[in-house]
């Protein structure tokens, strides 16, 4: 296989070069300047033969155009709106280095992995969310026996250990021992920091550790069908055009295998027909509808920011729900689903209204209220 030689920094830019290699494909990871760029392994996910078409009817937006042309200011790359069953505003400027137009969803991953959980439970892997974390993996650790919510809820009680909580004398010690959770197999976490860990009181406390032990109980659950169950979720249910790819963590020098991470890549109209799936699901009220509405009405309050401003659907939402945003402030009458992740990545979904906001960015200096806040 070649190899490509590539800068440790990307300076306001996003680079995309993929080689095959049996079921995986090579991508450099999607970061703005200050953050180093690695080659991960990703696990691929074909697109349908049969894939959704959209209908337009486009219309143009000043304020939208505006944030587009000064992009190298404000960051945004492209922008979508589906409503009436159409899309009405399709707003682009991909950078020509991103190869096959693959974008990062960098946290909105953990949304996608809710999502497959939600068609794991229908397809009778897991029981329900109230199951019982039954899994040698997790034998002394705090997640031992945990409720299957908690963890959709990022109440797991690991604020001591990991997540926005932790206090930063234990961030310190995770940083020393050399464990990186972007790029560390599970077994290797486990095993080297959450051995004889003790649960503590249910709070929310976001983390990416919470939804990679998600993510691969449902692969442990699924077996050899976790295959099946991604190409039903993807290619079968969301119809996406083109192959979209869940992150793996580089091979650990400790004899584990990789594990399958949350990050997850996609084009920019793959992520509207899966935004499109999650509302139809619940307006259809299908099986994962039903799950759907499970987690909304099991939302917790975040009580995480005392003076919230409105610059992103994470920070200006009050509720969270399997791994969904909730409740926006002055919206909560309002049932949208909102998706957020680093550098500015947002979708929104207004479940009743059926309205979808598709955002991509390379950093997040954007008008959100203007633009996402106003418009949904």
């Amino acid at each position: 296989m070649s190899k490509l030689l590539i800068p440790l920094l990307v300076f306001l830019s996003v680079s995309v070069l993929a080689q095959k290699n049996t079921n995986t494909w090579y991508i450099p990871g999607h970061y703005p300047e200050s953050f180093q760029q690695f080659i991960y392994e990703m696990h691929e996910v074909k697109g349908a033969h049969n894939y959704y078409k959209f209908e337009s009817n486009l219309q143009k937006d000043k304020n939208i155009l505006k944030e587009l042309k000064n992009n190298n200011k404000t960051g945004l790359i492209s922008y979508l709106l589906f409503e009436d069953n159409k899309i009405v505003i399709d707003e682009s400027d991909i950078p020509p280095k991103i190869i096959d137009d693959l974008l990062p969803s960098h946290s909105i991953g953990k949304s996608l992995v809710s999502y497959v959980t939600g068609h794991a439970i229908c397809k009778g892997y897991i029981s329900s969310v109230d199951e019982i974390l039954d899994w040698d993996l997790l034998d002394n650790t705090l997640y031992e026996d945990q409720v299957l919510i908690n963890l959709l809820n990022m109440r797991a009680g690991d604020q001591k250990y990991i997540g926005e909580r932790l206090h930063p004398q234990v961030d310190n010690q995770w940083k020393s021992s050399g464990v990186n959770l972007n790029m560390t197999s599970l077994e290797t976490i486990v095993e080297s920091n959450l051995q004889n860990t003790q649960k503590s009181d249910s709070v929310y406390n976001y983390s990416a550790l919470t939804t990679h032990i998600l993510m691969n109980y449902v692969i442990y659950k699924s077996g050899n069908d976790w295959e099946k169950l991604l190409h039903s979720v993807f290619n079968e249910n969301a119809k996406v055009k083109n192959s979209v790819y869940f992150e793996l963590t580089r091979k650990a020098s400790y004899g584990h295998e990789s594990t399958v991470r949350y990050s997850f890549y996609a084009t920019r109209y793959d992520y509207l027909r899966i935004a499109k799936a999650i509302m139809d699901d619940w307006n259809n009220d299908t099986c994962v509808g039903k799950y759907l509405k499970t987690v909304y009405d099991r939302r917790i309050d975040k009580n995480d920011n005392d003076n919230p401003k409105p610059d992103d659907i994470a920070t200006y939402s009050k509720r969270y729900g399997g791994q969904f945003y909730f409740d926006i402030i002055g919206m909560e009458d309002s049932k949208i689903l909102g998706m957020s992740g680093f550098a500015g990545q947002n979708i929104l979904i207004d479940l009743d209204n059926q309205k979808i906001i598709v955002i991509n960015s390379l950093f997040k200096n954007y008008d959100w209220k203007k633009i996402v806040y106003e418009r949904i």
